[in-house]
């Protein structure tokens, strides 16, 4: 019986199920745990590698036969909002921004439920229960936070996002929001809003998760400037979304002990495959 945490994070592979983004694909994650008091760091260090983080697992898309999924961050730095964002940014001046410590309510899950239901209804997350919506908010071995968005003309909750303060940036982790208020654009706007927070407190980066070329679902991400994709072991100048194409080449995916192999971590940890 192990009594201690291993020294080294282990990698694992889940079984192959159909994409979500991509008809007929069926997709397969590299992940590993994210627990002991390292954990921060070995986050910061993954998210820069494009990995992503749910509750206490750190994932990468590692299909046997595609790559299509990119990770995505925003360089506010080069960062300039174009007219049609300006004008979200107007639309939306009566919501009042809170960061709160990562804790769910009951507000919050029904506001999940609503945007689920109305966008989402045949995803993944579609059965999660008040339980399952309150370990997903709540179980975070890191500095993460809630993000919340309200009316301050009628005290509405109109968008929540789970977001993690990394050394380098704001992982927005997930959003949601009321879908009553599509004219809004308010995902657009959430991430407007957490372009502004990394800026006025000198984070480099806001890391959207993955785009996917050809996804209607993920289009929105390419339409932000200054936007980077992790490609090739490292991070690419996203200037048109037309130049990369969907790779579904079986041989696009390097074999998972190589992948694995090249993964850098805090402090030359070794890895445990």
């Amino acid at each position: 019986m192990r009594h201690t945490l291993p020294l080294a994070p282990q990698f694992y592979v889940t079984a192959p199920q159909p994409c979500p983004y991509l008809e007929g694909r069926m997709e397969r994650k590299l992940f590993t745990a994210l627990q002991g008091q390292n954990a921060q760091k070995l986050n910061d260090s993954l998210s820069q590698q494009g990995f992503r983080r749910s509750q206490n697992v750190l994932y990468r898309p590692s299909c046997a036969d595609c790559s299509a999924c990119l990770s995505a961050r925003i360089d506010v730095s080069q960062f300039s909002p174009k007219k049609t964002q300006r004008r979200t940014i107007r639309r939306n001046a009566h919501l009042d921004r809170k960061a709160t410590s990562p804790w769910a309510t009951e507000e919050q899950y029904e506001l999940f439920r609503t945007y689920l239901d109305s966008r989402h209804a045949n995803g993944g997350m579609a059965d999660m229960d008040v339980f399952e919506f309150a370990a997903m908010i709540e179980e975070t071995p890191i500095r993460s936070r809630v993000v919340e968005y309200t009316d301050r003309h009628d005290g509405a909750l109109a968008g929540v996002s789970l977001t993690d303060v990394l050394t380098d940036g704001l992982s927005m982790v997930y959003s949601f929001y009321d879908p009553e208020r599509h004219s809004d654009s308010l995902g657009t706007y959430m991430i407007l809003d957490h372009i502004k927070i990394a800026q006025e407190a000198d984070l480099p980066y806001v890391y959207l998760g993955y785009w996917v070329p050809g996804s209607q679902k993920m289009g929105y991400k390419s339409r932000f400037s200054g936007l980077e994709i992790y490609l090739g072991g490292q991070w690419q100048v996203m200037d048109d979304p037309d130049n990369f194409a969907v790779e579904k080449h079986p041989l696009a995916t390097d074999p998972i002990a190589e992948q694995v192999a090249n993964i850098s971590l805090p402090d030359t940890v070794p890895v445990t495959r």
